[in-house]
Formats: C-alpha cells, sequence, structure tokens
C-alpha cells in the first residue's frame, strides 16, 4: 500500500496559515485520516506532542522521506468548528480548483493586531446617526414578535415541522417583492434560538446591510453581528472571535459571513439568492449557494433560499423536487399591491422629437409625485458622465492605454478607466487627429442628475452609485437620508433597486431598461428580466399606490414584457426553452477556462495547446467552444482568453478541470500565466 503524507497546520491561530508541516499518517489510520481531521503529532526538536489539523493528503513526500515525523494519533473530540471549516476548504478546493492555501485563506480569518484590545465599535440608534461596522451592543428598545399573514405562518410552520423532524431539504421562498419574506426570516430563526441554533443570514450588497440588520436588531438585539467588505481585518477577526465563543447567535452579511465559525450553526438564509454577488470572483471561485448545501449538510443545518426573481438554477431545482418550493403570492402590507407598469417605446419618443433621457409619461408622473410630495427613484445601469468620448472628425474613441475598454467621462471633467482605475484629464484635442470636436456619447447616473436639477429645480436630490458610496459609510448615510425623508429624488444604479423598502416610493423610471440585454453572457434576458423586476418593486410598498415606468427600445422582449408583467412563470418557461435550445446551464454543466499573461502570443498557444488536449481526451463526450478572447480582451496590460466547456454530467467537468491544472505546471511557459476555472 503506498505510504501518505499529510499536510498540517500546527497551530489554528490563523495567523501563520501559509506555515505547514508534513508528517506520514500510519498505515493503521489511513482510513481514519481526512481533510480537517485534528491529529496529535511531535513537533519541534523535542518532539513535543503538539495537536494540528489536516489540511491537504498526498503521497509525494515534499523532502526527504526519512526525516518525515509519522503522526501519533487522533485527537480525542477532534470535531471542532475549525475542522468543519478546514474540512470545508478541501471541498472547494476539490470543486473549484484553487490551492489548499486559497480556499484555507477564504474560509479561516486571518488574525490582524488590533490597535485596541476587545475592539467592539457600536451601532449607534441615535437620531440622526447611520450606523458603522461591528456588532450590536447596548438597549434595544424593540423586540416585538413578527405579525405574520396566512401565508408566510404557513411556511413558517412547515419548515418548523420538517427541521424538528429532522427534514434539512434546501427550500426556496418565491415570493414577490414587497411579500415579507423578511418576517418569515424573523420567524424562522427565533424557532432557531429556541433550540439553542445559531444563524447565518446572507444579503447580497453591502448597501443593503444597513435597513436589513436596523430590521434585525429591533428583534434579536445584541444577539447579532454583522460582516462585510467594508471591515477592517481587524474588525472581521474580532467579529468571528465573537461568533466562535457563542456570543452571538446570528451572523448577518455578505458572502463572507457564510465562514463564521458557529459551533451550533442551525440555519443559513440566502436572501435574494439570485444576485451576482454570491460568486467570487477570486480564487476559489465559488458560489455561496453551492457553498451553503454542502456546509448546511456537513452540519445537519437548514437551508432557506429567498428571491421574488430566482435563478433559473434554484428554481429548476425546486421544480424537480431537489429543493422543497414555498410561494408568496400578496404583498405583506395590508392594502399594498404590485406597481402598476407602463412600457414606454423610445423609438416613438425619438420620432416624435423627444430626445430626452425622460420620456414624456415619465415626467408627466414625476412632476405630479413632486407635487403631491411623494418620493421618487431613477435606476440607470450605468454611472460617471456618459459611456465614452469619441471624436467626431475621425470617429475613434478615447481608450485605456491597459486596458480593452473606453475610458468613462466623469463630470469633474475627467476619464476614467472603470477596469485598473487608470484616469488622465478630459483632453482639449482629440489624441488622435487633433480636432477640438470630442464629445461624450451614451449616458450615466450624474448626466441624469444634472438633467433632473434642470427639468425640476427645486427637487431635493441624491446619487448613490460607486462614485458617491466609495467611503466607509456611504451607503448609509444615503439610505438614511432618503429613507428619513430628506431627498425627493434618488437616483442611482443597481444598488438602489436591491431590498430597500421606502414606503414614500409612488414612482420609479427605469431609464435604459434594455442596457443589460446587450452583455455578451447567456445569462443577459435573465439579470434583465431580474433588475426590471426589482426595480419596479421598489415603488407603492406603503399604503399609496406605485407605478413603475419601464423606458426601453425594445419593448417586445419577453425579458422585458414578462418583467412589466410581473410574470415570473412565464419568463422561466421561456428562457428554459431558450437554454435547452443553446445547451445552456442548468440544462447542461459549463465550464468556462480562462488563461491569462502579458504575452499575447503566449497566451493564445497554451490555450490552442490545452483546447487540442481536452478534445482528444474528452471530446467524444463533450461540447468544447473556443478559445476566444474574454469580453474585456486585455485589462491592466494582461491578454485574457477563454474555453468553454459544455457537459451534462458535473463529475466530467471535475475531471477536466483536474486533468488540465495536473498538467499545468510541466512547463517554464505556464509560470508566465495564470489560469482559473469557473463552473455554471
Amino acid at each position: 500500500m503506498a505510504v501518505k503524507y499529510a499536510s498540517i497546520i500546527i497551530d489554528i491561530s490563523h495567523e501563520n496559515v501559509d506555515r505547514i508541516f508534513q508528517y506520514r499518517i500510519p498505515q493503521k489510520m489511513l482510513e481514519e485520516i481526512r481533510a480537517g481531521s485534528q491529529v496529535c503529532v511531535p513537533f519541534g526538536s523535542g518532539n513535543r506532542i503538539r495537536k494540528g489539523y489536516v489540511v491537504d493528503i498526498t503521497e509525494k513526500a515534499e523532502f526527504d522521506p526519512s526525516r518525515i515525523k509519522e503522526i501519533t494519533s487522533l485527537a480525542e473530540g477532534s470535531v471542532t468548528v475549525d475542522t468543519r471549516l478546514i474540512e470545508l476548504a478541501w471541498w472547494m478546493k476539490e470543486q473549484y480548483g484553487s490551492t489548499m492555501n486559497q480556499a484555507l485563506k477564504t474560509v479561516i480569518p486571518v488574525k490582524k493586531r488590533v490597535k485596541a484590545r476587545n475592539k467592539k465599535v457600536v451601532w449607534s440608534m441615535v437620531e440622526g446617526e447611520a450606523p458603522g461596522a461591528g456588532s450590536f451592543h447596548g438597549p434595544c428598545s424593540i423586540k416585538e414578535e413578527p405579525c405574520l399573514n396566512q401565508e408566510q405562518k404557513r411556511i413558517v410552520e412547515e419548515f418548523c415541522q420538517d427541521y424538528d423532524k429532522g427534514i434539512r431539504n434546501p427550500c426556496l421562498i418565491h415570493g414577490i417583492t414587497g411579500s415579507g419574506k423578511t418576517e418569515v426570516y424573523i420567524a424562522m430563526i427565533r424557532h432557531m434560538q429556541e433550540r439553542g441554533k445559531q444563524v447565518i443570514l446572507l444579503i447580497p450588497e453591502i448597501a443593503l446591510t444597513y435597513q436589513t440588520v436596523m430590521r434585525f436588531y429591533k428583534r434579536f438585539g445584541e444577539r447579532i453581528s454583522v460582516m462585510h467588505s467594508r471591515l477592517s481585518a481587524g474588525e472581521r477577526y474580532d467579529q468571528l472571535e465573537r461568533a466562535k465563543r457563542g456570543e452571538t447567535d446570528i451572523m448577518i452579511g455578505a458572502r463572507s459571513a457564510l465562514f463564521t465559525p458557529f459551533e451550533r450553526l442551525g440555519l443559513i438564509i440566502i436572501d435574494e439568492e439570485h444576485e451576482g454577488a454570491y460568486q467570487s470572483e477570486s480564487a476559489p471561485r465559488y458560489h455561496a449557494r453551492e457553498v451553503a448545501e454542502h456546509l448546511a449538510e456537513m452540519s445537519d443545518a437548514g437551508l432557506v433560499l429567498g428571491s421574488a426573481t430566482p435563478s433559473l438554477e434554484a428554481f429548476s431545482k425546486a421544480e424537480s423536487g431537489i429543493y422543497k418550493l414555498f410561494s408568496l403570492k400578496n404583498r405583506a402590507s395590508t392594502g399594498s399591491v404590485l406597481a402598476a407598469t407602463e412600457v414606454v417605446d423610445l423609438r416613438r419618443e425619438m420620432a416624435e422629437g423627444n430626445k430626452s433621457v425622460f420620456s414624456r409619461r415619465l415626467q408627466e408622473l414625476m412632476k405630479d409625485r413632486l407635487g403631491k410630495g411623494e418620493q421618487i427613484m431613477l435606476f440607470m445601469n450605468r454611472r460617471g458622465y456618459s459611456s465614452f468620448v469619441s471624436c467626431r472628425s475621425c470617429g475613434k474613441a478615447i481608450k485605456c492605454p491597459h486596458c480593452d475598454v473606453s475610458l468613462t467621462l466623469h463630470n469633474n471633467r475627467s476619464l476614467v478607466c472603470h477596469y485598473c482605475g487608470y484616469r488622465i484629464p478630459m483632453p482639449t484635442a482629440c489624441p488622435f487627429c487633433g480636432s477640438e470636436y470630442l464629445a461624450g456619447f451614451g449616458i450615466g447616473t450624474q448626466k441624469v442628475e444634472e438633467m433632473a436639477r434642470q427639468l425640476f429645480p427645486g427637487a431635493r436630490i441624491l446619487r448613490m452609485d460607486l462614485d458617491t458610496t466609495s467611503k466607509k459609510g456611504g451607503h448609509e448615510k444615503i439610505l438614511s437620508a432618503f429613507s428619513k425623508g430628506k431627498a425627493d429624488i434618488l437616483i442611482g444604479t443597481q444598488m438602489i433597486v436591491k431590498g430597500h423598502d421606502f414606503p414614500g416610493v409612488t414612482l420609479v423610471g427605469i431609464l435604459a431598461a434594455d442596457v443589460s440585454l446587450y452583455a455578451p453572457d447567456f445569462r443577459c434576458a435573465e439579470r434583465t428580466f431580474q433588475l426590471l423586476v426589482q426595480a419596479s418593486g421598489r415603488a407603492g410598498r406603503g399604503e399609496k399606490p406605485g407605478i413603475a415606468v419601464i423606458q426601453t427600445y425594445i419593448p417586445e422582449h419577453y425579458g422585458i414584457r414578462t418583467a412589466a408583467e410581473q410574470d415570473y412563470r412565464t419568463f422561466y418557461r421561456l428562457e428554459m426553452g431558450y437554454r435547452k435550445m443553446m445547451n445552456y446551464p442548468p440544462t447542461c454543466h459549463l465550464l468556462k477556462l480562462q488563461v491569462a499573461g502579458e504575452d499575447e502570443a503566449l497566451t493564445g498557444y497554451m490555450m490552442d495547446r490545452i483546447r487540442d488536449s481536452v478534445v482528444r481526451h474528452f471530446g467524444s463526450c463533450t461540447e468544447v467552444i473556443g478559445p476566444n478572447p474574454a469580453p474585456v480582451y486585455k485589462v491592466n496590460d494582461i491578454y485574457r482568453k477563454i474555453l468553454y466547456i459544455k457537459q451534462g454530467n458535473y463529475d466530467i467537468l471535475i475531471r477536466i478541470r483536474k486533468y488540465v491544472q495536473d498538467r499545468w505546471d510541466e512547463t517554464e511557459d505556464c509560470r508566465r500565466l495564470t489560469i482559473q476555472f469557473d463552473f455554471s
């Protein structure tokens, strides 16, 4: 039988995750030891017995086998929260093709020095102050029980009965916008607390943190912590240590909150599960929904997904019985109904002489709402002043020298690359032909704000996009001001239409509904539908009825038509028909393999070799497309090429990924390139 070696972290204090030691696994323990196992090993020159965690197993010795010490034993009571997280990291490494070190750094927080010991950041409840980052503590004024309607009660009762019987099927709550999914979550969490269990609640955007956490704080007080990317390393570490010590029961946060070290994890909730923010952009390139499923299974915990516009992946699992499907078909607030939706054909507006970004109907409704003292939200799926600047003499656009994209004009008269941050002043003449006739084309949130101020000079206007929320607390400041009625119009990008509840908003204007339909992505219709439904759902959430105006150049497109009708099932049927015809997920599985490097010729050569090898070994049962340039071919002087591999059997895609990865380091050329894998 082959000799096997275990890579072990001696101290799980997290300061030295990189420092791994190799030990030989005794033959009698080969069946017992796996990634995540806690073991006892002789350590140092004195061979003092120390505990460590197995993070990898291999048949390859890293140095002279005669000098490698042997594991002494398995540690007693070795199943700990650290064990579970390391085992999860191993699964992620195998599933997504990262290194074990990358996976460990994703699931285990790296300890950083914090200036003040036991640092805690108070979330102020004082009028006029928006919360910052950290945990709640101090008195909580409201702890009322959730008031549920019959639809909500049925879901909570059925879920809790199943949970108490040991049934752990993942659940999908498909509820229209404003149907009260949050109240359902609160009731489920209360059930977990009564059983001494802990809960992770994932939300997709930092911009949603303020409203969401305030609602939960009113119910659960100081037992809540929050985790998001704007926390410092010290603040994040402090939050996770509090969770590990059992000082908190509920962790609310973005994707990384999934790795909270709860000892008694009972439930994971993923709100707005369809959001793209749940997909990691760095290795391991995991999807939070998939990792949550595996973590819930490992922990014997429940998993609940919620959305008004579920991803096709989640809804298809519900249709096939893998997930249990619950529906909320009515709005929770008494008298509140879905906003009436009007679709404006911008082709007709243009033909009839209106070249403004605001259709005549939208202008009419804005004037009416402002006159009544009601609030308006304007959604534009683009930030900046205009999309690009080009010369009217030679026709060339001014592009980033480091990326394959045009620079975006901002109203401080600078041109900015939204990929690498390259910035130059707006030139006075064309850099190609010297012409003075330079002009911006397209429109962004800053331009919309300027035009709205011209049309409605008395209106109080706030703009919310990446530029206005870049500072810490920027999201909360804007959202708090708007919720308190300190502004009449909120203009913004996607972050304003996701999950916010402003009862004073009675009009939503969607200014460029079809922009996302032109994205080079097979999910573009799905994402457009989701955005439009979510945006429309911000109107009329109080007692007054709402209207949503969708402005588009292609009103006949099924994604726009079904969004206007708030008809998810019809959209699902039509989109699934398209996916089946084109053999796209979720009707099959897709592996996107990307190679990137500074040497364009080498990048292309290596991708051709990979394609030929995959076709030779797996081509009889697998569809291979490409390699093709990435949608943005060059970013920061790095060229990127993509190979798409379609396969009905997910396990075969995993084998292909391992096959490519195992051969990746065989040549010197590979060290000048990077490779990454994305699964759909």
